[in-house]
């Protein structure tokens, strides 16, 4: 770090007799060295706020032949404070020269760049003065494969008023990651060659990597994009084409429409020979949806989903993407392409969306309802997007769960209305389960999290943003109602559009709905919700004199990690709360200091209507109108939070659910399992009550319910398996195989029923099949393959499927092969390798092969998936989650703890145990199983049930032994 001295020198070095000054020079407490030895006038990560973009004119030829990549981009500047620098985004430039073209002459423009920040600084000898208008003029090139330089030509100019000022930029770039090439098509007979398609993924942070930009979401601008290509190709973008040039040598430059106002990272545009169908919304959107020539056949249901979806969500919203109506998002067309080999699984550039093809293409002969409705989620999501995350964007990444938590949500939402058929409402819960397995470890972090470099944005595109944004947005919505959150969401995109927003922005919408002085008279939703008379109790709040706080409460979900237990005792009418944070640590002082506002709702044996009580303290006491013999909290699961029943209350349920389960919701029967042998591996409940409570399981017919069974046992035998603990091993399963046999009995080798029946089916034949029960052998069908999930889980494609099954090979050469193959990305696709990887180190035979490839590839996988994304962390804790002994956990510990620099883990890469679990298993040093379910017990289940607890003590795995059985494939994308 410098004095204050060469400082001073600084500003006076890029001072003018002008008065040019570095912006906020009163910031400064560091001086910043660039690449050419001087000081650089900036010393942040973010961007000052001098200056910043209006319109980008961006003209590139991707020349698929030479796989070159040469272009040209002009940025229109409005200038806020007067200054003599210009600080942006240029990753991996060489400016060799800049000079400043303005009415009294040329002068040189000076150019530094600091890369650790990917900033570029242009200086002025002359003042820019606020008001004024400034251009910049320069070209580019690259090569599309391989890192070549390419020469970037750049221009700054603000339009409004004052001088015009121009600067010439000759640029050198390297970078690869912002225009990838893809390879598509394979040896075969229509296309017995490899293809070539360009396609971009800017999010989050690879804008500044395709062209000097400002690349961070508050610095919104509009884009007029022009792409030259060859006659053979397409070039698609955000917005339709307006015209088609024919250049000199044959070539071809489409000009497309001037975008939206929008940040950087939701520029896209793809050259290719794809084909495309397309069909038109009941507004009036033109949906097109594109492919490779030899799939343009399975395009129809994504068109026909992306159709319905949009009405939807034009009606919902009530904001129309048609240009033709007053207010509208102003998008003639919307776009869906099928990227051949696309890491990021999907992305939802304005106008141009982009998936992989197992995410996007339905082949009616192959593909499965489990497929349907896997792609309707993805595009319900990427669709949602355009609303949440692109009219309306986050101000800053540490918000994305605004964008990225939204889009989860209205997933669920737009599909149960558009696709009843494919009962997405089973399948939430699971996402909020997964959301607590990450949320409840010392790691995780707060939804609304403080990120600062490209590396840090990286790693929250995690299960938090993502699955618990998602989470704590169902909870809020159904304690205001879904009424008031609809018409809450309205008033922020409204209110909002074309702008960047914070938590609080969304948080004041949700409050004082019918203020006369915020009640928006020409919504008609708006205005019959507030008129009418007979609203339901929970909206009643809304309208009361003491309002409900939103901010207060969801402050306390998205500004601290971690989620609530809640423990109840009953006492006669009297109902004693406590919260606490739920975290797998044997540190008190991690669980110090949280406190939640908590909208609990909850249901008696004396009435099954729902009652709600916001717990805002530590403990607090509600009083039931008479006493009862059970209650449950957590109707539904809507809360994000976990419940411990205290004193007789899990015996209450317990009878409850042996007596008569169905009184509870499945929904309610699941989180029961989940909560119940959570609370084991905390040491709040016994391991006996767990598996007391899961007997009723016997009886369990509902797909979520059971699976949460399968979730919560079978890695228990798994554990075992792994230590070679045969006798152990067999009584668990037997345990599990009694449970559910009678379930699994009646299934048929069928390929019927909906989506949901059909996981289930899935689960129960796989289970029993590996455990070779003779009903399932005697049933077994000569077209296996053809019987929806039955070896691969749901949400699979067939080609997926068949890596599944060579991944679970009990010959090692052969994972080590496949490990190899796909690393390469020929015989199988690059995007492939994290699910590969993981699938592999969850068979027994294949685990350890896993760890070595993970160790002895780290430095390529860290460069072809970059450090700090989800996939890494995926792969991470992926493979290491499979360890469970103190030997296992130092090997992985010395690996980590060995990398230094920007090879090391990021915040959000956890592997399963960086910490030594010795003693510390969640069934490890609990009290003794009772008396009951040890003696006398001679049948299964209940004889199993004792056997294992008295065993399980020789047991000492990790806290997170496996989050979900070893069969089930479980791709986690940097986007879903």
């Amino acid at each position: 770090m410098l004095d204050s001295p060469p400082l001073l020198l600084l500003l006076l070095l890029f001072a003018s007799p002008s008065g040019a000054q570095p912006p906020n020079p009163e910031q400064h407490k560091e001086v910043l060295i660039s690449s050419s030895g001087q000081p650089f006038p900036w010393n942040h990560m973010r961007l000052p706020k001098t200056v910043s973009p209006l319109h980008y004119d961006l003209g590139i030829h991707p020349n698929l032949t030479t796989l070159d990549f040469t272009g040209v981009v002009r940025i229109q500047l409005q200038v806020h404070e007067d200054t003599g620098v210009i600080v942006l985004h240029a990753k991996q430039m060489q400016i060799t020269e800049a000079l400043l073209l303005a009415p009294e002459g040329e002068r040189p423009l000076r150019v530094l760049e600091y890369p650790p920040f990917h900033q570029l600084a242009l200086l002025s000898d002359t003042l820019l003065t606020r008001g004024r208008t400034y251009e910049v003029p320069a070209g580019l090139c690259r090569h599309l494969v391989r890192q070549l330089p390419w020469v970037l030509q750049k221009q700054l100019p603000h339009q409004q008023r004052g001088r015009q000022v121009r600067a010439r930029l000759p640029l050198l770039q390297t970078s690869l990651r912002s225009f990838l090439g893809a390879e598509h098509g394979r040896w075969n007979v229509s296309f017995p060659f490899f293809r070539v398609l360009a396609s971009t993924q800017f999010e989050a942070t690879f804008a500044r990597a395709a062209f000097p930009c400002f690349d961070e979401p508050a610095f919104k601008a509009k884009f007029t994009i022009r792409i030259i290509r060859e006659p053979r190709h397409i070039a698609v973008s955000n917005m339709p084409t307006v015209k088609t040039v024919a250049l000199p040598g044959g070539l071809l430059e489409d000009h497309f429409d001037t975008t939206v106002k929008m940040s950087t990272y939701l520029v896209a545009y793809i050259v290719s020979d794809f084909l495309s169908v397309s069909k038109t919304t009941q507004r009036g959107v033109k949906i097109s949806v594109y492919a490779v020539p030899e799939k343009i056949d399975q395009t129809a249901f994504a068109l026909d989903t992306a159709v319905r979806l949009l009405d939807f969500y034009e009606d919902y919203f009530d904001i129309p993407l048609s240009s033709s109506q007053t207010g509208s998002v102003e998008i003639w067309e919307e776009y869906l392409a099928a990227i051949p080999d696309f890491q990021s699984g999907a992305m939802e550039n304005w106008g141009l969306t982009t998936y992989r093809e197992t995410a996007l293409l339905y082949d009616p002969d192959k593909s499965s309802p489990s497929d349907k409705l896997a792609i309707t989620k993805v595009i319900a999501h990427e669709l949602a997007h355009q609303w949440f995350g692109n009219l309306v964007t986050m101000e800053w990444w540490n918000d994305l769960w605004l964008n990225e938590g939204f889009a989860k949500f209205m997933e669920f939402i737009s599909v149960n209305v558009t696709n009843p058929e494919l009962h997405v409402d089973d399948f939430f819960l699971g996402k909020c389960f997964e959301a607590m397995e990450v949320d409840s470890l010392p790691s995780s972090h707060p939804v609304s999290t403080h990120v600062e470099n490209p590396m840090q944005i990286q790693e929250i595109f995690d299960d938090v943003s993502y699955d618990k944004g998602a989470c704590i947005l169902n909870m809020l919505r159904d304690f205001v109602t879904p009424e008031a959150f609809e018409i809450g969401i309205i008033r922020y995109l409204r209110r909002f559009s074309y702008q960047n927003t914070v938590s609080r922005h969304l948080w004041e919408s949700l409050t004082d709905l019918c203020s006369p002085d915020l009640l928006d008279k020409g919504d008609r939703k708006h205005t019959e919700f507030c008129s009418a008379r007979n609203r339901p109790s929970g909206a009643s709040k809304w309208y009361s004199g003491d309002e409900l706080d939103v901010q207060a409460i969801m402050d306390t979900w998205t500004l601290q990690e971690g989620f609530p237990l809640v423990t109840v005792e009953v006492r006669g009418r009297e109902v004693r709360l406590s919260q606490e944070r739920y975290l797998k640590t044997d540190e008190p002082s991690l669980t110090d200091g949280f406190l939640w506002q908590i909208p609990l709702t909850y249901v008696t044996s004396a009435s099954s209507t729902i009652r709600r009580f916001l717990l805002k303290t530590k403990t607090d006491v509600l009083y039931l109108p008479q006493e009862v013999d059970w209650v449950k909290f957590n109707v539904d699961m809507s809360g994000y939070y976990m419940v411990h029943y205290e004193g007789d209350g899990w015996n209450a349920i317990i009878n409850l659910l042996q007596h008569n389960h169905t009184v509870l919701t499945s929904n309610d029967r699941a989180s029961l399992v989940h909560d119940v042998f959570q609370l084991v591996s905390v040491g709040k409940v016994r391991l006996d009550t767990a598996l007391e409570l899961s007997l009723y399981l016997s009886r369990e017919t509902e797909t979520m319910a059971v699976t949460q069974g399968f979730q919560e046992l079978v890695p228990l035998y798994k554990l075992m398996e792994k230590r070679d603990m045969a006798a152990l091993e067999n009584r668990m399963k037997s345990y599990i195989v009694d449970l559910f046999r009678g379930l699994i009995d009646r299934q048929e080798w069928t390929d019927s029923g909906s989506v949901s029946e059909r996981v289930l089916r899935s689960y129960l034949l796989l289970f029993g099949s590996c455990q070779e029960l003779p009903s399932l052998c005697g049933k077994s069908h000569p077209t296996l393959q053809r019987v929806e999930g039955l070896w691969w889980p749901h949400e699979m494609s067939v080609k997926s499927r068949m890596k599944v099954a060579m991944a679970f090979s009990p010959l090692q050469d052969k994972l080590t092969r496949m490990m190899e193959h796909s690393l390469r990305g020929e015989v199988m696709k690059l995007q492939d390798l994290p699910d590969v990887l993981v699938t592999i180190s969850r068979n027994p035979h294949g685990y350890k092969l896993a760890w070595d490839f993970l160790r002895a590839n780290w430095h390529t996988l860290i460069k072809k998936f970059d450090l700090g994304t989800s996939l890494v962390a995926y792969m991470v804790n992926g493979v290491t989650n499979q360890y469970s002994t103190t030997e296992m956990l130092d090997e992985v510990k010395l690996f980590f703890g060995s990398l230094t620099g920007g090879d090391g883990l990021g915040d959000e890469v956890h592997p399963a145990d960086l910490r030594d679990h010795r003693g510390q298993h969640p069934l490890d040093g609990r009290a003794p199983p009772s008396s009951a379910g040890l003696a006398g017990q001679t049948q299964q289940p209940h004889g199993a049930r004792g056997f294992i607890v008295a065993a399980v003590h020789e047991v000492t795995p990790p806290r997170r032994v496996l989050s979900q059985p070893s069969w089930e494939f479980n791709p986690k994308q940097t986007r879903s």
